[in-house]
């Protein structure tokens, strides 16, 4: 078994296991506390536009759904955005692409002391997105599951005008955007790190085989619907594109999911594509980000940590038809 780059997540016949989240408090409309206080007995924390930071990396998948959907209903003045830098070192997610090395609003050098501060005793990867308090200090949520549903449903009175409805009204609908929102994220989202981040060909090639017969699975799915769940964007577009749009520059070479590139998958391709050229979507992909990331930061998979110049990314602003299956 060769070295794991994250030991402790790690299973004994080298299957990656995914770290669970360790903060999970929420914020919600229904909150007991009232404006400026802390979570209520419940752990929720009071809706209050200004109030929260989300802390993120452009280059994690995890909170790009954050940053799209952010965008798409229109709270970037509700809630700001710290970016931190790609590079990842054993210190962890780092300011230093603020002035001096440090976030202007929560005074610090890395969201590990955010962490700390909340929790001193956690030994846990520092992970974004983080959501927090500006007023405490303290981390609200690191659950990004439960980030971006809750930008949906819980900050409503701040969303834009004619700001999308991510999220079905209908239940059957929303109980089949669930379903498959779980069955991407188990087999696609965390499916290619599960490929990257194995250490026996046995876990490889098992995360491999699922990984591709799910993909094959969307492409037919998506042969005669423009989106996952029909003719509008919903939530479930936005967890599988931000894994689809950082396949062919990080996850083909990098993870070796290498059966086929995104750009020999048709449908998916042009899929994407659609998505990429959608308000909300394509202006917050860094693909500089996303290659400096993978390539540098996992030294047991790239030790040479050489960041490749391709792929060739001129494809994503090209026609992709898709206009043709939304219903008339």
């Amino acid at each position: 078994m060769q070295k794991a780059q994250f030991g402790a997540e790690t299973a004994k016949d080298g299957a990656f296991v995914r770290q669970g989240n360790r903060f999970t408090d929420r914020i919600t409309r229904d909150s007991d506390s009232a404006p400026g206080e802390g979570p209520d007995a419940q752990g929720r924390w009071p809706v209050e536009a200004g109030r929260y930071r989300l802390v993120v990396s452009l280059a994690c998948p995890w909170a790009h759904r954050s940053v799209v959907v952010r965008r798409l209903l229109g709270l970037d003045d509700a809630i700001s955005l710290a970016v931190v830098d790609p590079y990842r070192d054993d210190s962890g997610w780092a300011f230093t692409l603020d002035p001096d090395g440090r976030d202007p609003v929560l005074g610090v050098t890395h969201l590990a002391q955010v962490y700390a501060r909340t929790d001193p005793a956690y030994t846990g990867r520092v992970t974004v997105p983080a959501v927090v308090d500006t007023v405490t200090g303290l981390v609200v949520t690191n659950d990004y599951p439960q980030i971006t549903l809750d930008l949906s449903t819980e900050w409503v009175d701040h969303h834009a005008p004619g700001a999308p409805r991510l999220l079905p009204d209908d239940p059957a609908a929303r109980a089949e955007m669930d379903a498959l929102i779980e069955v991407v994220f188990r087999e696609v989202n965390n499916g290619v790190y599960r490929c990257g981040f194995a250490t026996t060909q046995e876990a490889y090639e098992a995360a491999f085989a699922t990984l591709f017969a799910r993909l094959d699975a969307l492409s037919e799915h998506l042969e005669t619907r423009r989106y996952l769940m029909g003719d509008t964007v919903t939530e479930a577009d936005v967890r599988l594109f931000t894994t689809l749009v950082r396949f062919d520059a990080a996850y083909h070479g990098h993870f070796k999911c290498n059966r086929s590139k995104l750009t020999e998958m048709p449908v998916l391709w042009a899929y994407a594509r659609d998505l990429f050229q959608h308000d909300g979507f394509g202006e917050t992909v860094d693909f500089a980000h996303i290659k400096r990331h993978y390539y540098a930061t996992h030294p047991m998979i790239n030790p040479t940590r050489i960041v490749p110049v391709g792929p060739d990314l001129s494809g994503w602003t090209t026609p992709h038809g898709r206009e043709a299956l939304t219903s008339s």
